[in-house]
């Protein structure tokens, strides 16, 4: 028996050390909720729904995106509401809220729809019904009804929030750590901390206490008057799954209820059709240059004047250029090719594409690094500064500014990243960093979303300085105390001056007169 024991355990620690996970207890049932998600948000959620029912776990997904997966454990339902189809992000990039002001009248008004679609109305009737709730935590607090009183995670697509680390009780340093919007160099000089100490500190007060959170708050409370505040509930989360990885950000500490699975969705390539993939190589030894601004920022809303400087640079390329761009585009010169979707992936990783521009977003960063492709970034709204940031302090790349773009401009950023080596250089050394993990990321979401089930809820991986309120995470009570007794104490020493000094004068007042 001792002998098949010990068989059994060295078998296992085999199997974890070549991370491969045991069986699963049972078929568990998941309800993921990102009824306000860019497409990107949508691919980093799909890529951990199939991991999970890749295990023989029932997924139920609320999203605002059509139905996509053909996998049979993966129940996609869209609940048909258009607030987020309206946005032009190319009109909010310039905010100092990188653009979130967007969210703050059809956050309030979707907070009421929501729960008037009877098929999402269904599922909260039910919720009790699933093992988990997986919560996309940006742009969501939604749907924190769902999870009341239930164990739940959630899922930071847009890498480390340092808004969501404070609520997990991880407060990060400004003097080194990137807030959401803006990275800079460690080190920061004088002015850049201040800047992002600002920023650290402006942001949380205008989502949560100001702008939007109140107003989501507001229309919550109408249809759930007995609902604890929606940013009480929000601490009960037990861990976090967050888009990223140490290669490829700035590293800082971590709590054990927060999981680096960045890069989840990025994949091997896969064959293009044989169309593209005889354009791609026709281009020859000049290559081509990929060109995509992502999901939510479309071509079709680029301000017509950039538009154009885009058609005279590309008409100056010796490059072709492969440009997703939704609806029709004019004047286009013999070498650009216009598609409104596009395999990014299987593109990237095609050894002819030199460059991609890009909007910076974050799995485009990481597709982009993944795949070896230097960047040309020009930032939108949101973190896609900050990742412009990152690619040009990496040397990966260059970063181009709306407001002064210029043919000249353009053409001259990628003659440099062709021409110049590091940038290929640079990214190919990131991206063997980025690939050399003991555990795939959907090994470690899988994981560790089973350990919160199989623990109800893992109240062990919380830090108790979630619970916390500022004033006794920031011991301004301790320090206030501390103040009031040196200021009693240098009262009482005061006190006993006088009275020695009294005591010692009368005595030679005294001897005088004597």
């Amino acid at each position: 028996m001792k002998v098949i024991t010990l068989f059994l355990v060295v078998a296992a620690l085999a199997g974890s050390a070549a991370g491969v996970l045991p069986p699963p207890e049972k078929s568990y049932k998941l309800l993921m909720l990102l009824p306000v998600s860019a497409k990107s948000h949508w691919n980093m959620f799909m890529a951990i729904a199939e991991a999970l029912a890749d295990r023989g776990h029932k997924v139920v997904m609320i999203t605002n995106h059509p139905k996509a997966s053909t996998h049979p454990n993966i129940h996609e339902i869209h609940h048909g509401l258009t607030h987020m189809e309206l946005l032009n992000m190319f009109n909010k990039g310039k905010e100092m809220s990188g653009g979130l002001s967007s969210f703050d009248n059809f956050l309030p008004a979707m907070s009421w729809d929501l729960y008037k679609v009877p098929s999402v109305k269904q599922l909260y009737e039910k919720r009790k019904e699933f093992d988990l709730i997986i919560v996309n935590h940006m742009f969501n607090e939604i749907v924190y009804p769902f999870v009341h009183e239930l164990p739940f995670i959630t899922v930071a697509t847009i890498a480390m929030d340092h808004r969501q680390s404070a609520v997990l009780g991880n407060v990060l340093n400004p003097s080194y750590a990137p807030n959401s919007l803006v990275g800079y160099r460690c080190p920061l000089s004088l002015w850049q901390r201040v800047k992002n100490t600002v920023i650290h500190s402006w942001l949380p007060f205008y989502w949560r206490k100001w702008a939007v959170v109140p107003r989501i708050q507001k229309e919550i409370s109408a249809q759930f008057p007995d609902l604890p505040p929606l940013l009480d509930i929000e601490r009960n989360q037990s861990l976090t799954l967050m888009n990223t990885h140490f290669s490829i950000a700035t590293p800082v500490p971590l709590l054990p209820s927060q999981v680096e699975v960045g890069a989840i969705h990025c994949r091997s390539a896969k064959p293009l059709p044989q169309e593209l993939e005889s354009w791609l190589t026709g281009a020859g030894s000049a290559g081509v240059i990929y060109f995509s601004l992502g999901s939510v920022a479309l071509g079709k809303t680029m301000p017509l004047k950039y538009r154009q400087v885009f058609l005279e640079a590309f008409r100056r390329l010796p490059q072709r250029v492969l440009w997703k761009y939704e609806g029709e585009l004019q004047g286009a010169s013999d070498n650009v090719r216009v598609r409104s979707w596009l395999p990014q992936q299987d593109i990237l990783a095609h050894n002819n594409v030199k460059v991609f521009i890009s909007h910076g977003g974050l799995l485009s960063l990481q597709e982009s690094i993944f795949h070896v492709t230097p960047l040309l970034v020009l930032p939108i709204f949101s973190d896609q500064p900050r990742n412009g940031m990152f690619v040009e302090n990496s040397d990966i790349g260059r970063v181009l500014v709306w407001d002064e773009l210029t043919a000249d401009r353009i053409v001259d950023a990628l003659n440099d990243i062709i021409s110049n080596t590091k940038y290929k250089e640079n990214v190919a050394r990131m991206s063997a960093s980025l690939r050399d993990q003991p555990t795939t990321p959907q090994e470690r979401a899988v994981f560790w979303t089973e350990y919160v089930i199989r623990h109800r809820g893992a109240p062990q991986l919380r830090c108790p300085a979630a619970q916390l309120s500022w004033v006794e995470f920031l011991m301004l009570d301790v320090v206030g105390l501390l103040l009031l007794a040196l200021l009693l104490l240098l009262f009482l020493i005061r006190r006993l001056l006088r009275a020695v000094s009294a005591v010692l004068f009368s005595d030679h007042s005294k001897k005088k007169t004597a």
